[in-house]
Order: structure tokens, then C-alpha cells, then sequence
């Protein structure tokens, strides 16, 4: 099983506490709850991301036709400037859902271990050079209805990527394809040191462990403190915690495991109130991503997926 690590995870600060202030959720929510047309997408990621589930028999990487029919989103992996994409691409638009390319790859490279993840990343030399040769491997310019976002800032100050760098990725990508959102999600424990470009489109955080995101202060502290770097033209990415470590989810978060489905209620519950948000995220869905003994979506007892699949109907239109 070939395993790929993506910078998504917030595992290694399960012990931290969040810094931000919770008088900063006040006013953030829009009183109608009931008012979705905001909330536009829902989907997992680990879709397509070569991670094969070292829980099951198979052996499968891309599981975009398990997650298709409640889902118009789904992740695509991105290693290497040649790597080719279009069929992947191709095969979620077939199954009703646009892509959201990881592409931090073609940016930027470890340079150290001075970063508060433990794991430096600093903008590449030839970064220019390495984008344009996946558009045009790509074909992005006539492409452009197969993707929904690329991925470019995956915890960009939790892993050391300066706001200088981050903006001049940024903005290179928005110059040479300006059709393409970015999309930004950052730690929750840096929150207050993010820094924004104008040419991110979609921003978002991770805090995971939490059993009702929508009424805890702390969480609606963390997301005030990043809606107050929003600009008019960038929306809001919620990060559904849709995977369970026993000892972070139950030992920490006192979360049992067929609760879950609870807590994305109340992701949802949130996501329907801020008017700002655009996305509803789930991570993760196979199993054995940042713990062996992780439970995917796709792994939860079936009272949690039938949750998923709820609202992934409701936000998707999709029956």
C-alpha cells in the first residue's frame, strides 16, 4: 500500500488548546438556519489521493464512486508538475462531482524542521516553472470545468510556509489561471498569525475532537478570528471532522463513536447558519490516515454514514 502524506492533518497538536478568543464568535452566525443557499458543496477528502484503507482486503486508492451519490466534491492528489490528471478528473465529472486539486507539491519543499509542525516548507526555486508544466500537462485553460478549487495552502504557518511565500503562490496561480479559486486551510493554533492574500479564494481551518462545533466557544472563537481576515470576495471552507481515534476522539474528546454523527450535525448546523460558508469538507474518508487505528467515513457504524449521506443530499441536491 503506497502511502502518501498530506499536510491536512492536525493529529500532532491534539493537546493543544485553542488561543483565540470565544468573544470573537459573537454576531458571526446568521440567525436563519434554515437558509442554505450559501452552502453549495459537500464532500471527503482522501478520495483520490493514493491512499490505499489498510482496513479492508483491496487494493484501491480512488474511491470517488463510494462517495458520489451524496458528494459534488472529491480531492485529487498531486505529486509531481507531470503528473497527468485529466482521466481522474474526467471520472469525477462523469460521477457528478468537480475536483479539488492538491497541488502544495508544485510549490513548495521541505527545507528543515524550524516550523510548529515539526516539518519546514519553503517556496521552490523553480515553482513558476513547475506550475505552468501541470497546466499545460493538464490542459487547465480548457479544463477548467473539472476542478473546483486547487488546494495550494495546506497549513501553510503551521508547517512554516511565510506569508510572503503563500502570496506569491498565490498570486502566480491567480495571474497565470484566473479562473481557478485557491483554497487555504490552516491550523487552528496559528489562526492569529495567518495572513491572507487577496488571491486566495476559499479559506478554512482544522479543529478536530470537538462534539458540537456550533455551540463551543472556543471553535466559534477560532472562526471568528479567521472571518475577520476575510475579504468580500473570499468564503468560508468548514472542516468536518469525519474520521475517530479513540484515544483523541473518545479518551480527549469524550466522543463515542456513534456519535459522530452528531458531531457532523453540528458541522452542518453550522455550516447552514454562516452565511459565509460555501463548503462543507469531511475529513477523512478510508482508514489508518495519521493513526493506524483511524476510522474513516466510509468505516463508521451505519447510523453515522446514513448522517452523511443526509446531508450530503441536502447541501448536493443529489437523490
Amino acid at each position: 500500500m503506497k502511502k502518501v502524506f498530506l499536510t491536512l492533518s492536525i493529529l500532532p497538536v491534539v493537546i493543544l488548546f485553542g488561543c483565540n478568543n470565544p468573544d470573537n464568535a459573537l454576531g458571526i452566525l446568521d440567525p436563519d438556519s434554515t437558509n442554505k443557499k450559501h452552502l453549495e458543496y459537500f464532500g471527503f477528502t482522501l478520495v483520490d489521493t493514493l491512499w490505499d484503507d489498510p482496513t479492508d482486503a483491496d487494493s484501491k486508492t480512488n474511491y470517488s464512486d463510494e462517495v458520489a451519490p451524496f458528494s459534488n466534491l472529491a480531492d485529487i492528489l498531486v505529486v509531481d508538475p507531470t503528473d497527468n490528471v485529466i482521466a481522474r478528473m474526467e471520472r469525477m465529472q462523469h460521477l457528478q462531482m468537480k475536483s479539488i486539486l492538491h497541488i502544495a507539491a508544485l510549490f513548495f519543499e521541505i527545507e528543515g524542521t524550524n516550523a510548529p509542525s515539526g516539518t519546514d516548507y519553503k517556496l521552490r526555486n523553480d515553482y513558476r516553472e513547475r506550475w505552468m508544466t501541470f497546466v499545460n500537462t493538464n490542459q487547465l485553460t480548457e479544463n477548467q470545468g473539472f476542478v473546483q478549487a486547487l488546494y495550494l495552502g495546506e497549513e501553510p504557518v503551521w508547517n512554516g510556509v511565510s506569508a510572503n511565500e503563500l502570496r506569491l503562490a498565490a498570486d502566480y496561480i491567480s495571474n497565470t489561471t484566473p479562473e481557478y479559486k485557491v483554497m487555504v486551510i490552516e491550523a487552528y493554533p496559528v489562526l492569529d498569525e495567518l495572513q491572507l492574500p487577496n488571491s486566495v479564494d476559499w479559506v478554512g481551518f482544522d479543529h478536530y475532537f470537538i462534539e458540537n462545533p456550533a455551540k463551543d466557544p472556543t471553535f466559534l472563537g477560532e472562526l471568528g478570528t479567521l472571518k475577520a481576515k476575510l475579504k468580500d470576495n473570499q468564503q468560508l471552507v468548514l472542516v468536518m471532522d469525519a474520521h475517530y481515534i479513540d484515544f483523541a476522539h473518545g479518551g480527549f474528546g469524550g466522543i463515542a463513536l456513534d456519535k459522530m454523527g452528531e458531531v457532523a450535525n453540528s458541522y452542518y448546523e453550522l455550516a447552514k447558519a454562516e452565511s459565509k460558508a460555501v463548503t462543507l469538507l469531511g475529513y477523512f474518508w478510508p482508514s489508518g490516515f495519521d493513526h493506524a487505528q483511524s476510522i474513516g467515513a466510509r468505516n463508521m457504524p451505519d447510523n453515522v454514514k446514513d448522517e452523511y449521506v443526509r446531508i450530503g443530499k441536502e447541501i448536493t441536491g443529489k437523490h
